[in-house]
């Protein structure tokens, strides 16, 4: 049977889904550097009431919570939201919408709804290609669930709208620094949120400093407080940095203070920078290290909500241990928090202070910083994308500058999880890179992607950095990234149904090939090219297209690929009619995988083999070839090609008088497929109910 797991690239299996259901647990804990929650009284009793209406309505709830950058909307929302967790036991969610970052950062909405989709459990194979199906699919999966939804930094109402639950039981909090009154047509209860009064901004000042030093300089305490403004965030960073010069008096900090906050160019109109929060952040940037001053001005060039040590250390073009040193001051001085283990992140205030200062470092020295840290996503990108899929073809990387750690990744799980955590800063760093002038960097890194992207199903995702990336090999004249490129791009065109703009770009992708002479990527264009016209029934194209694959990949000795064709050849014979012809093609990649030790292949070819079996009246041999496939699958946890290989024996058993072995390998596919909330569970219990167990 034809895959689509093997069109992007050669090798390519599906991915692996967990033993059973899970329930997402998304809020982030308590961040480490983060300001002392007080306060609130009221908001927080609101809230609450919404929490009551929640649970008697027949609707979804919703509250919109606005006010100034730095006043503590995200802080309200998740205090709370993690108080009323055990209330919402279906899950809890959460997004940063980034909707006042740079304006590539934005999270659009149509890429939301697909993140909260593989939160809700849904696999690649369920979620589809378009924008209104995978919203479609998302209000059923929250249908008769429970769950908290908190849409952090949203920019307006229509960012959040496809997101919004209609469900009842469910509740979602907004946050925003624009009063989102539109959406008052759904329902939403409005909460602006004020700056701290004098009293709890004195009370965060005590949980931060401890009520002693408060009451040996209240004057000097009053006065640090009247310059913060009374934004949580000011008089967070500002506590910090009293607690960094404990052999100072705070009244001489105040002064300190408010001479920074004079002498200070006026603001940015627009950069959403208070002139409290400016001045807070410009004097703690001046009493830092050198080191960290100048790690600081690096990070606002960072296109990514969050980043390791090694991605700091690859801008600063300084070693681990050190960088670890230099965040750590960082992290205590409160211009950054620490929302996981081992990973480091901005304020939104916090990222635009810093990305101002990054604007006045030398042109130079800013464009090798970026080249740096695109390396370091590059080099780490190319090699956890040959651990997820070794098979791959290679591509000649764009060179690494010194001073550029990769992190090192030892297995596939470790390579999964490094572009999971990672996917955000990947694709801003494709557009980043696009923007200054790597156009090699904007292609490659798209590149290392296509894999994990595939299999995780963010298609739009995977359409939106392969047409950056095309444009990018464009203007450089790079033929192999515009080869590679387009080929991705009409791969996703045809995943959304557009066919005749894939075979386009696939036309253009087979004559970028042949002018370069790139054998190996032309062989890979005809697999598409013969999955396509698959989809499309049009089995005469994809046999020719097939066959075509497969002595491109014999000339160049790919055995990998030459076995993918073998069976799609076969699959193409057998749709056509001819099941002996399918079974010589399918034995044929049987017996190369098994020669190459790819168990994922095998266990394909052995699916497809089965099928042609089955048609030919060969019903043990069919059974034989199935439970073997479903052997290999169980051993590589790939539940979904196990399920479909489950459906197939029972068939088979059906056909063999075998009633009892049919419904027992149907409600295991069924297991599986509720397991995975896959569309496939509805076909199955259609044939259980059709066909008794033997009695």
């Amino acid at each position: 049977m034809e895959t689509q797991a093997d069109l992007p690239t050669a090798g390519v299996s599906v991915i692996v889904a967990g033993p059973g259901p899970s329930v997402a647990r998304q809020l982030p804990a308590g961040l480490t550097g983060a300001p002392s929650f007080v306060g609130r009284e009221s908001e927080l009793a609101e809230l609450a009431a919404q929490l009551d209406q929640a649970r008697a309505s027949d609707a979804a709830v919703i509250s919109a919570v606005s006010g100034t950058a730095g006043v503590g909307k995200t802080a309200l929302a998740l205090h709370w939201a993690r108080q009323v967790a055990a209330e919402f036991p279906d899950g809890q969610l959460y997004l940063d919408l980034r909707g006042f970052d740079p304006p590539r950062a934005l999270v659009e909405p149509a890429k939301s709804v697909t993140a909260f989709l593989h939160a809700l459990g849904a696999t690649p194979e369920q979620i589809p290609g378009s924008p209104d199906a995978q919203a479609r699919l998302y209000h059923r999966l929250l249908g008769g669930k429970r769950v908290l939804l908190v849409l952090d930094n949203a920019s307006g109402e229509e960012q959040v709208r496809p997101l919004l639950p209609a469900e009842p039981g469910c509740l979602a909090i907004v946050t925003s620094r624009n009063r989102l009154a539109g959406l008052a047509d759904v329902g939403a209860r409005m909460i602006s949120l004020d700056v701290l009064t004098e009293l709890q901004a004195s009370d965060l000042m005590a949980a931060s400093l401890g009520p002693e030093r408060l009451a040996a300089e209240p004057l000097a305490v009053a006065e640090l407080t009247r310059l913060c403004a009374g934004l949580p965030l000011a008089l967070a960073v500002a506590a910090a940095q009293v607690r960094a010069r404990p052999e100072r008096a705070l009244d001489f900090l105040a002064a300190d203070l408010r001479e920074t906050a004079r002498r200070l160019a006026p603001p940015n109109a627009g950069d959403g920078l208070a002139p409290s929060v400016r001045a807070v952040l410009a004097w703690s940037r001046e009493n830092l290290t050198p080191a960290a001053a100048e790690m600081f001005q690096l990070l606002g060039l960072h296109p990514g909500p969050d980043f390791t040590a090694p991605a700091a250390a690859s801008l600063a073009s300084t070693s681990l241990p050190r960088a670890r040193e230099v965040l750590d001051e960082l992290t205590d001085r409160h211009l950054l928090t620490k929302p996981s283990p081992g990973r480091w992140a901005l304020h939104d205030l916090v990222r635009a202070y810093a990305a101002e200062q990054a604007t006045a470092m030398d042109a130079a020295a800013r464009s090798a910083a970026v080249a740096r840290m695109l390396g370091h996503y590059l080099h780490t990108g190319h090699a956890a994308a040959l651990l997820m899929n070794p098979s791959r073809q290679l591509i000649e990387l764009a060179p690494a500058m010194a001073g550029v750690p990769a992190e090192h990744l030892a297995d596939y799980e470790e390579a999964l999880a490094w572009f999971e955590a990672e996917r955000h800063a990947l694709l801003s760093a494709v557009a980043v890179a696009a923007d200054a002038g790597f156009g090699v960097h904007a292609w490659q890194i798209a590149w290392t992607m296509t894999d994990f992207l595939h299999r995780r199903g963010f298609w739009l995702d995977l359409a939106a950095i392969n047409r950056v990336a095309l444009a990018a090999a464009k203007r450089l004249g790079d033929v192999a990234g515009q080869a590679e490129s387009s080929r991705m791009v009409a791969f996703t065109s045809a995943r959304a149904g557009d066919y005749d703009q894939a075979r386009a770009f696939l036309a253009d992708c087979l004559s970028l090939c042949r002018r370069s002479g790139n054998r190996a990527l032309e062989a890979h264009v005809y697999q598409t090219l013969a999955w396509v016209s698959a989809q499309e029934d049009r089995y005469f194209d994809s046999l020719s297209h097939a066959e075509q694959a497969l002595a491109l990949f014999r000339a160049i000795g790919d055995r990998d690929g030459e076995a993918r064709a073998l069976n799609n050849i076969g699959y193409a014979h057998l749709r056509l009619g001819d099941r002996r012809l399918a079974r010589t093609f399918c034995e044929q990649a049987v017996h190369i995988q098994r020669e190459e030790g790819s168990r994922h292949g095998e266990a394909v070819a052995l699916d497809s083999l089965g099928d042609a079996e089955h048609q030919l009246g060969r019903h043990a041999e069919a059974i034989e070839c199935y439970e073997r496939a479903i052997g290999f699958f169980r051993e590589l946890g790939e539940r979904y090609g196990e399920a479909e290989t489950l459906v197939h024996l029972g068939d088979a058993a059906v056909a063999a008088a075998q009633p009892q072995e049919a419904h027992d390998a149907w409600g295991q596919a069924l297991a599986i497929f509720d397991d995975l909330r896959h569309p496939h569970a509805g076909q199955v219990r259609r044939r259980l109910s059709v066909t008794p167990p033997d009695r």
